[in-house]
């Protein structure tokens, strides 16, 4: 790997428990995997580390960024740009029935929080926007203006668990209909009688809530999570790195039970019916060293599971 490739994917992206996701999910040298969340390639150049010249890789990311920002040339390595809930469409227009491991890290790249016009943090001045596909899909101020009073603040609660989530929706709400909510200083003003800016805590719920709605994000593991799992052969390995609870849930439950509500099915026996097997009864934590390194992995829990 060339140094300068390195460098441009780490500004684009620190990659997360990178060592311990790709050491669970690289079984087969010659196999064929998926990074269904490329980024900055970083987890995508370890996998290719570990393969051999018959071993092949498919990076997908729905933010045309990525793949401008961090080119491989590297003749196992395909890239897709889609959202990774299209997974079985892709693989099978290139003729891939079984794949050997997929990898998904759902969290934010750091290209995104870190860039003003994207609209993703209360740091920065910029539009209000949140797209992680910034070509296409209704903005978070779009989103706003086009849900009823009460679905915002149902959206708000579910998605952000936030106090006060019908009065923060009635009064982005109002904002909104007079025209003054673009722009996150905008929103930040229209929120403040009951966040105000010192509240960190609160303005990242609602920031989260926002962005997870106008991503459709939790739509979107639910797919992966179940077309993910038909498409793994016998043996082949899920990994998924999670940062919050409404991503880590149905991934735990989906590990255990084979669905995101976690309803456990038995056959005539009694036995249980699922098609993976967690390999640990707890996720991975980031190590004290890299949550110092990269502030941003604190919240990270990786969890991984077998194909039965």
């Amino acid at each position: 790997m060339k140094s300068s490739e390195v460098t441009r994917a780490e500004g684009y992206h620190v990659p997360v428990l990178c060592g311990e996701s790709v050491e669970a999910l690289v079984t087969n040298p010659e196999g064929i995997y998926i990074d269904c969340t490329f980024g900055g390639g970083g987890h995508s150049r370890r996998i290719l580390e570990r393969l051999s010249p018959e071993g092949h890789l498919f990076g997908l990311d729905r933010d045309p960024d990525a793949a401008e920002a961090c080119e491989i040339d590297d003749p196992r390595f395909t890239f897709v740009r889609t959202n990774f809930r299209h997974l079985r469409h892709f693989m099978d227009f290139y003729g891939i029935e079984q794949v050997d491991g997929i990898l998904a890290d759902l969290g934010l790249s750091s290209h995104h929080l870190d860039d003003e016009e994207r609209g993703f943090s209360f740091r920065f001045e910029g539009p209000l926007d949140m797209r992680m596909n910034s070509r296409g899909g209704r903005t978070a101020a779009e989103l706003i203006a086009s849900l009823e009073q009460e679905e915002l603040g149902k959206l708000l609660a579910n998605y952000g668990e936030l106090k006060g989530s019908y009065r923060i929706a009635t009064l982005l709400k109002a904002a909104s209909e007079q025209g003054r909510l673009s722009t996150i200083g905008e929103l930040l003003s229209a929120v403040a009688p009951v966040v105000p800016e010192r509240d960190k805590q609160s303005l990242a719920k609602l920031f989260q809530a926002l962005r997870i709605a106008v991503n459709d994000e939790i739509g979107a593991l639910h797919q992966l999570l179940s077309d993910g799992c038909q498409l793994l052969a016998p043996g082949g390995r899920f990994v998924v790195i999670t940062y919050h609870s409404l991503e880590d849930r149905p991934v735990k439950h989906f590990f255990r039970t084979g669905n995101v509500e976690g309803h456990r099915e038995t056959d005539a026996f009694g036995a249980p019916i699922t098609p993976l097997k967690p390999l640990q009864s707890k996720p991975i934590l980031p190590s004290e060293e890299e949550v110092a390194r990269n502030p941003r992995a604190r919240s990270a829990k990786l969890r991984i599971a077998t194909k039965l």
